[in-house]
């Protein structure tokens, strides 16, 4: 009975082993090609239900329209100057894309037709969202409009309008999370090297969290059931893994470079960087307090965004053209 017992324990730990050890938790399933893109792309959304992908060719000023059965390109959308983030609303059939200077513009996501223009302090670069309430909120400012503050624009999608703007001090500001069940906002401050807690709902900055393992925090996703925040920094590429309550490191990891999102992958419990350089990094969340580093993942130099299908079973990961002197495309990635 005992060595019966030991076998199933040692065929037990090797299937954990091999879970971890695996380089095939992400299958290049299908590569889509963009034409006439330079420069650098940014953010993804997705259309579950229309099958639909959204992508954001920020130095090009387009949006592209992919179709996710048959990873074709659908249609080119122009008439940004910098487009950035985007948010499909399915129930309004709408689009919210921040588009730098030119504030939040809403399309018909049918037509693709400009329904208005949100003006904002300009700079309306990443988003965050919360969709119980009706409400996008927009980093803006900063030193790519030649601001030396920033500010976060909260616009309710109920009505397109623009609700407030919290300053925020500070001339680079990136991603941010929010607290769907609470008002918090958290709000990665880059060149202060800090994360900024906000409550949403007074327009008031909580707390200042500073990231002591590395400079440049950047990307951020959140699991909020577990109170985990995941914060990517650049200098040098470093994962920091925070209790979103206090703000206390629960664990740091060393990460690729040029990061420009997290993912966290709340079917697999999975964290996924997609980072510049050519590789995506994946971690294994054990439980809230532990994670292991999985091996990296190649994928193609500048493929720093991404974004996760609803369910888990598919990664799209935007590919910069700039960075490695080859065409703009999407890899989609089938997840194991």
């Amino acid at each position: 009975m005992k060595h019966t017992l030991s076998v199933a324990l040692l065929f037990s730990a090797l299937l954990v082993t091999a879970a971890f050890a695996s380089p095939s938790i992400l299958r290049l399933v299908g590569t889509t090609e963009l034409p006439d893109v330079s420069g650098d792309m940014d953010h993804l959304a997705i259309d579950a239900g229309g099958q639909r992908l959204f992508v954001c060719a920020e130095d090009n000023g387009t949006v592209r329209v992919i179709d996710l059965k048959t990873g074709k390109l659908l249609r080119t959308v122009k008439g940004f100057e910098t487009p950035h983030s985007i948010l499909f609303l399915p129930d309004q059939k709408e689009l919210y894309i921040t588009d730098g200077s030119k504030g939040v513009k809403v399309l018909d996501s049918d037509t693709f037709q400009l329904k208005k223009t949100i003006a904002t302090t300009p700079g309306a670069d990443s988003i965050a969202v919360d969709r119980r309430n009706h409400k996008l909120f927009a980093v803006a400012g900063g030193e790519d409009v030649k601001m030396n503050s920033s500010a976060i624009s909260e616009i309710d999608t109920s009505t397109a309008k623009l609700v407030k703007e919290v300053p925020v001090p500070g001339a680079h500001v990136e991603a941010m999370a929010i607290e769907q069940d609470g008002s918090r906002l958290y709000v990665n401050v880059t060149d202060k090297n800090y994360l900024a807690v906000l409550d949403r709902n007074a327009g008031k900055v909580l707390a200042q969290w500073h990231i002591n393992q590395a400079r440049q925090n950047a990307p951020l996703a959140f699991d909020e059931p577990d109170k985990r925040l995941f914060v990517v920094c650049r200098d040098p590429g470093t994962l920091v893994i925070l209790d979103s309550d206090t703000g206390k490191t629960v664990a740091s990891f060393p990460t690729g470079a040029r990061a420009d999102e997290v993912i966290f992958d709340s079917t697999h419990h999975r964290i996924y960087v997609p980072a510049g350089e050519g590789k995506i990094y994946p971690y294994q969340q054990v439980d809230a307090d532990h994670y292991k580093p999985l091996p990296p993942i190649v994928s193609a130099p500048g493929a720093k965004t991404a974004v996760l299908y609803p369910d888990g079973s598919r990664l799209f990961v935007s590919v910069s053209p700039g960075e490695g002197k080859t065409g703009a495309k999407v890899l989609m990635y089938a997840v194991d």
